[in-house]
């Protein structure tokens, strides 16, 4: 299995007493609640993307949710372009979600219909290389160095800024037979993933494994490189997970 996006590890925690923290929930859980239908789970934390009919409009709208105090306290992370904006939810105090993600993302919700933003779930995904290195490897400070990232645990390296692609560092006995030393992850929302993989086959892929379908299907292209196109779907936690053996 390919493991999730490591937990965020470039930022300081948020000092909170033990308990004001919340409860953390499950993807499932997040997913049942009502009034989430723009957000979609992937790997770590809930992720939505508004459309904008222009780059003021997007601006308007993020000034209107940061000028909240349930969301500035929250901290989201906002990404604004001339396509719209997109938002991401984590709570990082017990970095997982929980029910003010739930809260959260309620109230950008409704602020983004206030203001016009359509949501659109088709454009959200997650992405990471996996690169397969045994545990005595030195390459560790090779990849943190030319890529500028921080190293939260013993496998992931991650953009300090969270906008580029993490860097999973693979243990070789986790790697599953012909399988290449390096493959793409892409975390898809649960809904969308079948007319990813479609996309990916009418354009000369093919599957090479489905087993442990609905989280992950591996999939290669002609030249046999490596996707694994994955989902929430069996995942407990958006936290780091223990990396199951085969993948």
């Amino acid at each position: 299995m390919d493991a999730a996006p490591a937990p965020e590890g470039a930022r300081p925690e948020p000092t909170v007493p033990e308990g004001a923290r919340p409860e953390p929930i499950s993807p499932q859980q997040f997913h049942d609640a009502d009034g989430v239908d723009d957000w979609r789970v992937l790997y770590w934390g809930a992720h939505a993307f508004f459309r904008a009919t222009s780059y003021a409009a997007g601006a308007r709208f993020v000034a209107a949710i940061t000028a909240l105090d349930e969301v500035v306290a929250h901290e989201p992370d906002i990404d604004l372009r001339h396509e719209g904006v997109a938002v991401k939810l984590i709570s990082r105090d017990v970095r997982d979600l929980s029910t003010r993600d739930v809260e959260v993302a309620r109230v950008v919700s409704r602020v983004a219909r206030e203001h016009g933003l359509v949501a659109d779930v088709s454009v959200l995904q997650v992405v990471q290389t996996a690169v397969a290195s045994p545990p005595s490897a030195e390459v560790t400070p090779f990849w943190t160095a030319v890529l500028g990232y921080v190293r939260p645990n013993d496998t992931h390296l991650v953009d300090p800024l969270r906008r580029g692609s993490s860097v999973f560092l693979q243990p070789t006995e986790q790697v599953g037979p012909r399988r290449g030393r390096m493959h793409v992850d892409v975390c898809v929302p649960h809904d969308q993933v079948h007319a990813r993989i479609e996309a990916a086959l009418a354009a000369g892929g093919r599957i090479v494994d489905e087993s442990f379908a609905p989280e992950w299907w591996t999939l290669a292209d002609s030249e046999n490189h490596g996707v694994d196109l994955t989902t929430w779907w069996g995942r407990e936690s958006t936290r780091l997970e223990e990396e199951r053996p085969g993948a």
